[in-house]
């Protein structure tokens, strides 16, 4: 059975995927947010130092468990305990399961969201004024249609495998987004109040490099914008190759994904200093406004001041958006999916639709009661179980597991310090990860 078993052709493809499906909204939306309250280059430099303290062991932990057992997340993590207790490896196996569909109910909203925004600017260049002002309005029947609009996206590529869907599109949509991304900065930086935004950024003062609350936002933004906890790396790295060298493929998708963060701040935080220039409201009381309200606010009023190119400038951004959220859906699509083909035998068109269908549902509910709901779910999935899961992570891979460990079984050389390192290091920087963002 193993060999009939779907996976990546390419380092190339898997590099991309993996980190297309870290590269999403907490990078292009979160992170600059983050730099902008937490000391614009300070924070930066924090975060490069985090990344490679925290988040590049988390990941590497969690491709891992997937690349040695060749499985879905729920089997990954039941083998991997099977000498000390089966059932709480799957258990594990199935919170991650359900996180992400609660991931993806609250996340397709917001895809979707992005899908209408950047449909807002055509619609507004073929003078279709009434649909422009619809699908920049906040109402539950533009939730209705652009949420199982980005589901229906999503599952069509799901649909088609690992190779010829998940790597393919991978393939195509990263290479684009990198490319709108480098154009958006190139125009932003032509823009007068823009290099004051780029010295906000880039020039780090150092004092308030040892600030703990900048430390903590650090670690936690470096956490969750490589998509760690969710299961979406370990079913990925069970399609590579298991000849493949791991360690090497780790560090590329990690400087992938923090480039494209990196990229995103030259991108957001000129474009706030420009907004301000031009008389839009962005700080209050010291903090850059909620970060909702940066995208789907400051921004759409910073491109509709441009006059005509600003309806060229914000269908770029939004279409960049979309991109980076759909490449998220997908790769958390493809955890219950494979799940369900797996270890229930379904076909993974079967799979795709079932999964759609119930992540739909859950959407539906959120949106019905989004008021009280979304933020809640939110707060949930990204304040208990992500940190929770990375630790969980670190402890079955330093302590729990044994047999076919290869880490554990080194006595000397990189791999004996690495896993001490995830023995003792990893899961105290991950507690006070969680201590700090689940008490906030």
């Amino acid at each position: 059975m193993a060999q009939l078993r779907d996976g990546f052709q390419s380092r190339l493809g898997f590099v991309l995927a993996a980190a297309g499906a870290a590269v999403g909204l907490g990078n292009i939306w979160g992170f600059p947010t983050q730099a902008a309250n937490h000391g614009g280059g300070a924070f930066l430099l924090v975060y490069f130092i985090v990344i490679f303290l925290l988040a590049l062991p988390a990941l590497y932990t969690e491709l891992y468990l997937g690349h040695q057992a060749q499985s879905n997340p729920v089997k990954a993590l039941k083998q991997a305990w099977q000498e000390k207790s089966p059932s709480v490896g799957a258990g594990a196996g199935y919170i991650g399961l359900f996180g992400a569909i609660v991931m993806l109910s609250f996340y397709s909203i917001v895809a979707g969201w992005m899908l209408a925004f950047s449909l807002e600017p055509i619609m507004s260049l073929l003078g279709f004024d009434d649909i422009a002002e619809f699908l920049k309005g906040d109402s539950t029947l533009r939730n209705f249609i652009f949420t199982p609009l980005m589901l229906l996206l999503t599952a069509s590529i799901i649909l088609q495998g690992v190779k010829s869907g998940i790597e393919a599109w991978s393939r195509r949509l990263m290479p684009l987004l990198l490319v709108l991304l480098v154009a958006l900065i190139a125009y932003m930086a032509t823009l007068e109040g823009a290099s004051e935004g780029f010295k906000a950024y880039l020039v780090p003062d150092f004092s308030k490099v040892t600030d703990p609350d900048l430390i903590i936002a650090a670690m936690g933004q470096a956490f969750f914008s490589l998509s760690l906890g969710v299961g979406c790396m370990m079913i990925y790295g069970s399609y590579l190759k298991p000849t493949e060298n791991l360690p090497k493929l780790t560090a590329s998708v990690a400087l992938l994904d923090t480039g494209v963060a990196f990229l995103a701040g030259l991108l957001i935080i000129p474009a706030i200093f420009v907004a301000q220039q031009n008389g839009v409201e962005v700080f209050h009381e010291g903090k850059l406004i909620g970060e909702g309200r940066l995208i789907f606010a400051v921004l759409p009023e910073l491109f509709a001041n441009m006059g005509q190119v600003g309806l060229f400038v914000g269908l770029t951004f939004f279409v960049l958006m979309s991109i980076a959220s759909l490449t998220s859906t997908i790769s958390s699509t493809e955890i219950p999916v494979s799940f369900l083909v797996e270890n229930h035998g379904l076909k993974r068109a079967s799979a795709t639709i079932w999964v759609t269908i119930v992540i739909l549902l859950a959407s539906g509910l959120i949106i019905l009661n989004f008021d009280w709901l979304f933020g809640l779910v939110i707060s949930l999935f990204t304040q208990y179980q992500l940190p929770l899961m990375g630790l969980f992570y670190f402890l079955t891979v330093g302590w729990m597991w044994n047999r076919g460990n290869k880490l554990l079984q080194a006595t000397n050389g990189f791999h004996y310090y690495f896993a001490q390192y995830v023995r003792f290091v990893c899961p105290v920087l991950m507690t006070a990860v969680f201590v700090n963002v689940a008490l906030k």
